[in-house]
């Protein structure tokens, strides 16, 4: 193994979380997120969530690769995102509105704080 490269994987310890309840608009979603890489302000791995929607806010920017299922992004006064499986985009610092997993959905993400 080395210390310069990963691979993407769902091979190491899930973390479980969902939205915080004054957050939650509809159903109860949970996510599983299995995290590769932890270091120097930058996140990466994969996510996962249940139906459901939930406010959100980002202090960091994110990019995402959504590999299963749909969910429907929509920013605060603004427009809606229709999300499935192969589209990719950034999420930048500053976006607030909410996210609704329709299906489970299943992303690749990298995030940097």
């Amino acid at each position: 193994m080395t210390e310069n490269f990963l691979r993407l994987t769902t091979d190491v310890a899930p973390e479980y979380d969902q939205p915080a309840p004054d957050k939650i608009l509809s159903g109860a979603p949970e996510f599983t997120t299995w995290n590769v890489e932890d270091r120097d302000g930058i996140y990466c791995g994969t996510w996962r969530a249940t139906p459901g929607k939930w406010l959100v806010q980002y202090d960091e920017w994110e990019y995402c690769k959504i590999l299963e299922g749909h969910s429907i992004l929509t920013e605060d006064g603004g427009e809606s995102f229709e999300l499935k499986a192969g589209d990719g985009f950034v999420i930048r610092r500053g976006f607030k509105g909410t996210w609704e997993v329709v299906e489970t959905t299943i992303k690749e993400y990298v995030i940097q704080t």
